[in-house]
């Protein structure tokens, strides 16, 4: 009986499925425009968005110009982009402001199309020029939507890019210590500081601008060696006199008291 039971079930879903199957290919073959419009419609709000996505590009160019195109593209755009076609949506989204600015829906499709091009920014490991792109788009949307309700979740997104763009510039600023470029290293993580004045890893880059110059030093001529310990001195106290409780002190004392070694041995031997 319980056999049965499993294998009635089964066949109705057979059934139920190929059914289903039929009913989209009769959507699809057919020549009203206005039936394919509601089935699009309908398959959209059973978040089918496969098949809203395939028949609304085949509306859009027979509705261009009627009072349905409008509707239709929004959620073009929007079907596009709940199958994480974040390429296609951003293009449709920016597109729909294009067309209708005076829509009630411009606002939410300029945000949209900020979420996309956001969805599609890499790792920080990776080339981050969709990183940027997304930023510009959120800040352009937050500058001329002061007042939206999406300025909140704009700005976490912003945040979030911003720690991605740091972390990147972190790796390479790190790379060039690595690999003994100490002077490119200093470069790289004062910049850093520039671009991120807010960071909370601020103390830990001013540190490592002071040890790419101790390093520096270290590997320099003799008769470059005490400008340049100097240098890696005003570098950790700077450090101190800006991060007087952070958790590297003990690191920057110790290279505060390296240097000055140096630098008097130096003294003494040109004496």
């Amino acid at each position: 009986m319980l056999q049965r039971s499993i294998y009635i079930l089964f066949l109705s879903i057979i059934v139920s499925v190929f059914g289903s199957c039929n009913d989209y290919e009769k959507v699809l073959k057919s020549d009203d425009v206005n039936f394919k419009f509601t089935k699009a419609n309908q398959y959209f709000e059973k978040k089918q968005f496969a098949k809203a996505n395939v028949l609304y590009e085949g509306l859009l160019p027979v509705m261009r110009g009627t009072k349905n195109f409008e509707p239709l593209y929004f959620k073009y755009s929007y079907s596009s982009y709940f199958l994480k076609d974040y390429t296609s949506a951003s293009y449709h989204f920016k597109n729909f402001v294009d067309y209708f600015p005076g829509s009630k829906d411009a606002d939410e499709a300029e945000f949209m199309h900020a979420v996309c091009l956001y969805k599609m920014a890499p790792k920080a490991s990776l080339e981050q020029t969709n990183t940027i792109k997304a930023m510009e788009a959120l800040q352009s949307y937050i500058n001329t939507h002061p007042d939206s309700k999406k300025i909140v979740e704009s700005n976490v997104m912003m945040d979030e890019m911003r720690r991605k763009l740091e972390v990147k510039e972190a790796s390479a600023a790190k790379l060039y210590f690595d690999i003994s470029q100490y002077k490119a290293a200093t470069i790289a993580y004062k910049t850093i500081i520039q671009n991120y004045p807010e960071s909370v890893n601020s103390d830990y880059y001013q540190l490592m601008i002071a040890k790419a110059n101790y390093y520096f030093a270290k590997a320099s001529v003799v008769e470059k060696q005490e400008e340049r310990f100097m240098n890696a001195i005003d570098a950790i106290k700077e450090f101190k006199d800006n991060y007087s409780k952070s958790k590297y002190n003990q690191e920057a004392d110790k290279y505060f008291l390296q240097a000055n070694n140096y630098l008097k041995k130096l003294r003494n031997e040109h004496q």
